[in-house]
């Protein structure tokens, strides 16, 4: 569950503050709380994030980062994965990456936690859909669905074998709703 901070400030004064764990995002003038993630979401982001960097990387076509905080049309959001294509890196004059980004991800996956408000994440997802993001996901692991955004398009529901759509520069890879909830199971085989 999203904890609000009653109190309003803008998004400068709320970059000064020093990072919190759980997370805060900052939405519409107010400082929310993200959970902490549990054992099936950090699972999921886990292996999830090492997929698409295994896809992503070495052709230098996109990296995936986790609780990554992104900044942009006045809020700053946490996504549990944030992927952003290599051109759009922001780097600092060391030509290392910079560490404030600046910019919506191309991709947004958000991993829903047990109490999290799912109206909170898909407002995140849309807002982040409405400035540049090309794909959002919204992964239920209690429900095994994965909820697709995408521009200007209702979301979808993708469940049990469903292929998943792509950010368009790995659309050469094929995933399933069912490769995402096998992680859960990693031990086990």
């Amino acid at each position: 569950m999203f904890v609000q901070t009653p109190v309003q400030i803008n998004l400068k004064e709320f970059l000064q503050l020093p990072e919190t764990k759980p997370i805060q995002e900052y939405i519409n003038g107010y400082i929310y709380q993200k959970p902490m993630p549990k054992g099936k979401h950090s699972t999921i982001q886990t292996f999830l994030t090492t997929a698409i960097n295994q896809k992503g990387l070495p052709e230098k076509k996109c990296c995936a980062f986790t609780e990554l905080r992104c900044n942009f049309n006045q809020r700053s959001i946490v996504p549990d994965i944030s992927v952003i294509s290599w051109q759009n890196i922001p780097q600092d004059e060391q030509g290392e990456i910079n560490n404030s980004i600046e910019i919506a991800p191309n991709w947004v996956i958000e991993i829903l936690s047990p109490q999290q408000s799912s109206i909170r994440v898909i407002d995140n997802i849309l807002f982040s859909l409405n400035n540049g993001t090309e794909l959002g996901w919204l992964i239920d692991p209690q429900e095994k669905i994965v909820m697709i955004f995408l521009p200007n398009q209702q979301p979808q529901i993708k469940q049990n074998n469903e292929l998943l759509p792509m950010l368009s520069l790995l659309s050469d890879w094929q995933f399933s709703t069912q490769e995402i909830f096998d992680y859960l199971t990693f031990f086990s085989n």
